[in-house]
């Protein structure tokens, strides 16, 4: 019996992650994640759909009609998201409903090359999170500054703001949230750390059937252009590695961090599609 190509594998990985933090509703030839308990991040965007299998063909208006009104029921976007090699014929009903759909390129890792660890400016350091780290609330906190300004320039936000949007995590109970997961190992979280302990850039990852999408890829504005993004994506890509992913990949939106991920090891994957304003998939 042949080994599932990469496609194949990806796929199956698209399809069965979000159950990890999802239930699943189905409509006709679509499949929509509801998440389990509110505020509980899971991986694919709050509540998003897909098709129910690969490469359905009978994607029909009414179909996706019930899921946008059910995603309007939960008072969600309407999120729709799959792979443009598997299933080519939804975009065109799926932009004949309305909806603006994105492209959003895949890279995956090749299996046979070595992650060396990567150089890091003086006194930083990397480590993966528990649930009860004291950094927790700062790391998450991380990505929405460095989501906020696009792009690999450097930028004013740093400590400061980073320190709010932590205590304001904090209070929100957003922390609390994602504590679950990382103590069931459905997602590990890694940071690049300043010597005073303040997070510097950061991404995860949430496994499941040996693969994993690597995601959430981000630094601190003020704190770009030292490499610090790529070192954790290859410590991220380590660790998966060590803890049994045979299979890791990645989107991007930006040439230019395409071809870091190049440098590393990561070649084209595919592609995949999504309604074009929906939340980033993997935060």
């Amino acid at each position: 019996m042949s080994e599932p190509s990469l496609r194949d594998r990806i796929e199956l990985y698209f399809a069965t992650v979000p159950s990890l933090f999802a239930d699943a509703e189905e409509f006709g030839s679509l499949r929509l994640f509801v998440r389990k308990a509110e505020g509980t991040p899971y991986y694919g965007g709050p509540n998003h759909a897909r098709p129910t299998s690969a490469g359905h063909v009978n994607v029909t208006a009414a179909d996706i009609d019930r899921v946008r009104a059910r995603q309007r029921e939960l008072g969600v976007p309407e999120s729709f998201e799959w792979l443009a090699e598997v299933t080519p014929s939804l975009r065109a009903r799926i932009e004949a409903a309305g909806l603006p759909v994105a492209e959003r390129p895949l890279m995956a890792l090749d299996p046979h090359h070595p992650l060396p660890p990567r150089s890091l400016p003086e006194g930083v350091t990397i480590r993966a999170l528990g649930a009860d780290d004291p950094a927790l609330p700062a790391v998450l906190a991380l990505p929405r500054l460095a989501f906020a300004a696009e792009g690999t320039a450097a930028g004013p936000a740093g400590r400061a703001e980073l320190a709010a949007v932590a205590e304001e995590l904090a209070a929100d109970g957003t922390v609390a949230t994602i504590r679950p997961s990382l103590l069931a190992g459905h997602k590990v979280l890694a940071a690049a750390f300043a010597p005073d302990g303040t997070p510097l850039a950061a991404g995860h990852y949430h496994p499941a059937n040996g693969i994993t999408e690597i995601g959430g890829i981000g630094t601190l504005p003020t704190a770009r252009r030292q490499g610090l993004g790529a070192a954790v994506m290859a410590a991220l890509a380590t660790h998966a590695r060590d803890h049994g992913v045979h299979t890791v990949f990645l989107a991007y939106a930006e040439e230019a961090v395409a071809r870091i991920y190049a440098r590393l090891g990561f070649r084209p994957a595919g592609t995949t599609l999504l309604i074009a304003d929906q939340p980033a998939r993997g935060q």
